[in-house]
């Protein structure tokens, strides 16, 4: 299934593409699927970022030569930090970073979208938690994270985290190719297979500290390549069998 939620003019609204239209949901589909008779064209309809999250929880330096690109060593265990609510954006959205921001990054993503509650899941049963997967774009303001030296402010401006352009469950996550394009050229290339953890320990050792709600993301890391972006500036994270995610820099 690809589960997308859209813009209508009662609100927002869940439904499922059947290939080229989206037939609407009375509810989201964490639990099961309740049709409500709607049927629409997907090119006419304005999509949302496929998620409600009560939080944004995000590995860093879950690759190893982004790992050495950033100054570091690989770490021996997910390093997590958040993003807020307030930095969701949807597909094909818009990014502006405030005046004093001097340089602001792409990061190309593959993340997990959480279908019921979870706490203390077992690495072996985290499938059981998730609804699917999506493209994620980390956008960072990396001057502010140095000047920080912590990530929360860099991390979380209105509209860091573009989402998109919907979930699916499709994919083996085990195993999928990344690119990013920055105006058309590749500027990251990667492979889930690489990770220094894989998403089922990465579940179980976020849900050992914090329970996962419906709705709730997690944004798995980058791999090397991250860059500036500026103005004008397109940017599309795409990620094999999921889509493409893409952010205009305004």
């Amino acid at each position: 299934m690809k589960y997308v939620r859209i813009d209508q003019t009662g609100g927002p609204c869940w439904g499922v593409v059947k290939g080229d239209e989206v037939l609407t949901l009375r509810k989201p589909p964490y639990e099961d699927l309740d049709y409500d008779g709607g049927k629409l064209p997907l090119s006419q309809c304005k999509l949302l970022a496929p998620c409600e999250p009560t939080k944004i929880v995000c590995v860093g330096k879950n690759y190893v030569e982004h790992a050495k690109e950033m100054g570091a060593e690989p770490p021996g265990f997910p390093v997590l930090f958040m993003k807020g609510f307030n930095a969701l954006n949807r597909p094909d959205g818009a990014v502006h970073a405030p005046e004093f921001v001097e340089r602001l990054d792409y990061e190309g993503e593959l993340a997990v979208v959480i279908r019921r509650r979870a706490k203390d899941v077992k690495e072996k049963d985290y499938a059981d938690y998730v609804l699917g997967y999506t493209c994620l774009n980390d956008i960072t303001a990396r001057d502010v994270q140095r000047h920080d030296g912590q990530w929360t402010r860099g991390k979380s401006m209105d509209g860091f985290c573009p989402v998109g352009p919907w979930v699916t469950d499709e994919v083996d996550s085990a195993a999928l190719k990344l690119v990013t394009r920055l105006n058309g050229k590749i500027v990251q290339q990667g492979n889930t297979e690489d990770f220094i953890t894989p998403i089922p320990q990465i579940f179980e050792f976020i849900t050992a500290s914090m329970t996962l709600e419906p709705g709730d993301v997690i944004a798995t890391g980058t791999p090397e390549g991250i860059g500036p972006m500026i103005p004008g500036d397109v940017v599309e994270v795409d990620i094999e069998g999921i889509g493409v995610l893409k952010t205009q820099v305004i």
